[in-house]
């Protein structure tokens, strides 16, 4: 499983307990958001640059006819 960060996991952590006492509503402080914001918009980012990089790394194979096949 890949690292989470802290206020992802407190936020995964708050949404079971939610869902196992069958609560209709989750709150976050302030703080809580503003953290879980910048750590989706890190992954996000990094989400983003990642696939750019390995679309820039694909090869285009152009020229292949089977052979004798």
């Amino acid at each position: 499983m890949p690292k989470l960060s802290l206020s992802i996991k407190n936020f995964n952590d708050r949404v079971k307990v939610m869902n196992q006492t069958g609560s209709k509503q989750l709150s976050l402080s302030a703080d809580e958001a503003r953290n879980l914001h910048a750590d989706i918009f890190n992954l996000l980012a990094n989400l983003a640059e990642i696939s750019a990089s390995t679309s820039n790394n694909v090869s285009t194979v152009s020229g292949l006819d089977g052979g004798g096949f």
